[in-house]
This record gives C-alpha cells, structure tokens and sequence, in this order.
C-alpha cells in the first residue's frame, strides 16, 4: 500500500499536495453538478392527464428532489477506482453527472462499484488501483492508495479504514458505505428474492447491513420495492430515531418503519402480561387456537335455501349447501374472503337450476341472486360476519370458549395464565396487553389477508415471539425478509431458541444464514470478555472477533459493596465517547 498523503488525515498541512487538490476540485465539481441536479427536478412542472396523476407526480418529483439533497457533513464520495483500461470512477453515496450527462460519481451500488469493496491482488476485478479518502465532515484532508497489480498478499488493514471504523459514535447512526467489508457486502447484494438471516454479535454491524441492503434494493429493483413498498421494523421507538437518518443519508427518503407494537397497533395497549401469561400468548399454538374458535363459528346448514325469482321457487338443499362450506374451507380460503365466495358458490347453483329449466342468465342474473335478501341471510346464518377484536376478546373473557378451541393444545394451566380473572364489560373496556394486540393481528389475518411487502427488515429479531414472527411473515408472504440479530442477546420469555425456528415461523425456512464475526464497534477486550457465557447461553455460536483493541478499554473491579468512591469513578467515566 502506498504511502497516504499525509498520516493524519485531520492535519491541514497538505495543500501544497497537487493530487489532492485535484481531488478537492473534483469534489467541488461533483456538489455543483449535484446542486443542478436537484434544481433542474426542481424546475420540472408536473402535468399529469387529472389532477390525481397531477398530484402524484408532485409527490413523485419531490421524492426526487429530496434524494438529490447534498449533505455538507460528508463527502459526496468516498473512494476511487482506477481500472485498467485508463478509466477512474469515483464511488460515493450517490450517482451524479454533469451537465453532458457524465458521471462524475458513481453510486455505490452500482456493478462496477463492488470493486471497491471486493477487489484484490489475488482478483483486481480489472481494477489497477483503489484510492480511499479521509475527511473531515464535508471536505478532503488526505487519501490512501491500494496497488492491484503488484500481486502477492494484501497488505494490511487501511489506516483510513481503521480510523473511520474507530471514529467516535455520538448521536444517531450513520451510514457504513465507506467502511462495507466484503463479507457484510455479500449479504448487502443479495439478490431481490432471497431471505437472509444474519447472526451476528455486537458492534458487527448487523443493523447497518440491513439498512444498506434496503438502500442497494431500493437501486437495484426499483420499480419492484417501489410497488410492493419496503419496510424496517424495529425494537422501541428509540431504535427508530437511533437509525432515522441512515437511509436519507444514502439519497432513499421515505422508507416506512415501525416497531412492532406499531404494526400490530389494532387496540390501545393498557395492560400488562405476567411473564407465564406472555410466553403462552407467545406460542404458536395461539394460532390453532384462534383458527378453531373463528372456523367453529360457522353453523352446519339445518334446512334448505329456498329462492323466489317471479313465478319459481328454486331451492338448494342442506346437504348440498354442507358441500358448498366443506369445499371452500378445504381451499384454505380466508374467512372473509370466504363468506363472499359462498354467496357466489350459491348463486352459481341456482343459475345451472335455472338454465337446465331453458331460462336465460347472464352475470347480472347471477349477481343479482348473489346479494338476494335469502342468499345472504343464509351466509349471515351459516357463515356470519368476524370481528377480531371480539374474537379475542371472547377467548380471554370465556373460560368455556377457551376450552373448547384450546383443547388439545394448551393445558388447563395455561389456559388459566392467560385467562382474565375479572372479564371486562367489552372489546372497548379490556385493558388489551401488547400480547393481545398481536394475537388481535393473528386473528383480523385469518379473516383477511394481509398484502404482502416486497421486502422487510427486522432487526433485534432474536427477541421475538412465535406470535410475532407470524405478524411479521403475514406481510411479507411473496416478498423476502432480512432478520438481523444475535440469539445470544434473546431476553424475552416467549423468544426463539434458535434462528430455524424464528424462520420458520416467519414462513421463510428457505432463508440464507450468515454470520457475523468481526467486529467493529466494540474493542477486542470487551467481546472476550462477555463471550465467555457463550458456552452457557448460546454453545452452537462461536465468538466473536474486533478489529479494535484498546488498551484500557474494559476494567473490572470486584467490590464486596458498592463503594462511593467506586460510583464516582463510574459516573466519570460516562464523560468520555464511547465508554458505555
């Protein structure tokens, strides 16, 4: 590796450096041709054929306008790629090109940029040199460069990479695009339709992979994850707010997120479960349980339909109205969808009876039967109308009805755990737990399908429940999912013991597994130190490794009592970046 321009990037003593002043001015060329990016979107006059197409084209070039926002703490690219063909291509967070339509950067997502981050001298991927800059928030202060056509073993880590993996973290996250190690990249880049699951340990960068998978499928398949829409899920509100500026920072606004609570927010969450209550609401088992007590709901035909239309009466038997239900439940219909399509089962047998007797129909005579006042007050008898609310509400206020579908499944113990002592006057009155809510989502999901995302990220996943995996797979049933977090970390009662059971439960056992060793965040010391209870609590895991070693960076005192002294020294500590 060559020698940097100078070895402190933060030093601004390198003006005198005619190479990085080239580099200067091509970055000051890159923001003006930025800036006229965004100002010719924003010159565009949005003309649709009526005034809604009107409006969505307003919000379509707004959405582009703001993509288009240059950010003055950081550098619109970050490295540099000289190929052997004579050509450079400077990689940053965003494509930008000049006025001729030139690219004066190239996105990082881009299939020419994966040299940069997988390149070696074992397999230069036709490059001849990688260049890596430092900054100092928005300008240049120095770079670093990466011979590929010497051959023979890499050399050691970037000084520039160590330093900016090593930067302070203060305030919300920040994007990782400069930093993309080679094995974060693949699980990046992983092709549209496949579902990945990554272990990893803390400060491995799982959440940042996640996102930055988000910011390259949003690239790559645009118009797919635009149609199908895209979503991240995580942990608290908090964790939100922690992560809110990564993907804006990457040129994508307006990516929804939500915690969980918020996905399944169906009723006002009041209560609380004990930890027994919310393991067994937890389970998958609740779902059997809810889907008997919705299908039991339906009533077995006792006489026939009879249907006047003018001068006949036509009439559908019991029996054949029985095999009407038994064929459209063994199509694993949902219930609502269900009830609709009974109407029409109905409405298709009256119309054979009338045409076998030489009368005339059409879809409007059928119809027309489907929504005849005897029609649906059978599908109201034997099919009627669910709420999931009441549903639910039912099971836990009902110790017979809660019996009586959970036969077989739950013991009587645990159907007392979850059973509410003292029931409430009502669905509106019940002091709902988060636990409800989401065997609430269970239950308006077996009525209606959910639509489905094209792709979902869910991070701190090895938290989640049975139950709550399923919310998460309902939404994402013909889309893929990337699920993020370390099954060592699980603290929940009604949490996953491994990763194939959270995938399954998500529905996607078909899922690709990576795991992530290195670390990046934490020094070397800490993760030795708390992988010594990985023997205990997750064995199959192996430990984690850091690139960061830093003298001083763990102390343990052993004290027989909390001294003040031992407070103070704490409490001190907190002043310094990164301690905790």
């Amino acid at each position: 590796m060559s020698a940097a321009t100078h070895p402190d990037p933060a030093r601004p003593d390198t003006d005198d450096d005619p190479e990085l002043a080239s580099e200067r001015a091509h970055l000051t060329a890159s923001r003006a041709a930025l800036r006229a990016m965004r100002a010719n979107v924003l010159g565009l006059e949005a003309m649709g054929g009526d005034p809604v197409s009107t409006e969505y084209l307003k919000a379509d070039l707004h959405r582009r306008a703001e993509a288009l926002r240059d950010d003055p703490r950081a550098p619109l690219f970050f490295g540099r790629l000289d190929r052997t063909s004579g050509e450079t291509f400077h990689v940053g967070r965003r494509h930008v090109h000049d006025a001729a339509g030139d690219a004066l950067v190239i996105d990082w997502r881009a299939p020419v940029s994966r040299a940069f981050y997988r390149a070696t001298r074992a397999d230069p991927m036709e490059m001849d040199r990688r260049r890596r800059f430092g900054c100092s928030g928005g300008d240049l202060t120095g770079y670093e460069d990466e011979d590929l056509t010497s051959g023979g073993p890499d050399p050691g880590r970037s000084r520039i990479l160590i330093e900016e993996i090593e930067r302070p973290r203060v305030g919300p996250m920040r994007d990782v695009v400069a930093t993309i190690q080679p094995e974060q990249d693949d699980i990046v880049r992983a092709p549209a339709d496949v579902s990945v699951c990554v272990q990893g340990a803390p400060g491995t960068g799982k959440t940042a992979v996640g996102l930055h998978r988000i910011a390259y499928l949003l690239y790559a398949h645009a118009e797919r994850m635009r149609r199908g829409g895209v979503l991240v899920i995580g942990p608290n509100p908090a964790f939100l707010g922690y992560i809110r500026h990564v993907l804006p920072a990457l040129g994508e606004a307006g990516v929804a997120q939500t915690t969980l609570a918020g996905l399944v927010a169906r009723v006002p969450v009041r209560g609380t479960d004990t930890p027994e209550a919310a393991r067994i609401k937890g389970d998958a088992r609740l779902a059997e349980v809810l889907h008997r007590a919705l299908w039991n709901t339906i009533r077995e035909p006792d006489e026939a339909l009879v249907l006047p239309r003018g001068a006949r009466r036509w009439r559908v038997p019991a029996y054949e109205l029985s095999g009407l239900i038994t064929e459209l439940r063994g199509r694993g219909v949902a219930f609502g969808s269900g009830r609709t399509l009974l109407a029409g089962r109905i409405a298709h047998v009256v119309l054979t009876r009338m045409e076998q007797a030489g009368e005339a129909c059409d879809d409007r005579t059928h119809d027309a039967v489907a929504r005849s006042r005897p029609v649906r007050a059978l599908v109201d008898r034997i099919w009627p109308r669910a709420d999931p609310k009441r549903l639910v509400f039912r099971l836990l206020a009902d110790p017979a009805a809660l019996a009586e579908a959970a036969a077989g499944l739950l013991e009587p113990t645990e159907q007392a755990a979850i059973a509410w002592p003292k029931p409430p006057r009502g669905p509106g009155s019940a002091r709902w737990t988060a636990a409800d809510a989401v065997l609430i989502d269970e239950a308006a999901g077996l009525i209606e399908r959910e639509p489905s995302l094209a792709h979902i990220v869910v991070d701190e996943a090895q938290d989640l429940s049975p139950m709550q995996c399923r919310a998460i797979g309902r939404r994402c049933v013909s889309g893929s999912v990337t699920v993020l977090g370390d099954i060592a970390q699980a603290t929940t009662p009604s949490a996953g013991r491994d990763w194939p059971t959270t995938l399954r439960h998500l529905g996607k056992t078909d899922a690709l597994h990576e795991e992530l060793r290195q670390g990046y965040r934490v020094p070397r010391q800490i993760l030795d130190f708390a992988a010594r209870l990985l023997p205990h609590i997750a064995p199959e895991l192996l430990p984690p490794a850091s690139v960061r070693e830093m003298a001083g960076a763990l102390h343990v005192r052993r004290v027989d009592d909390v001294p003040a002294a031992a407070v103070r020294e704490a409490v001190a500590a907190l002043a310094e970046p990164g301690s905790v």
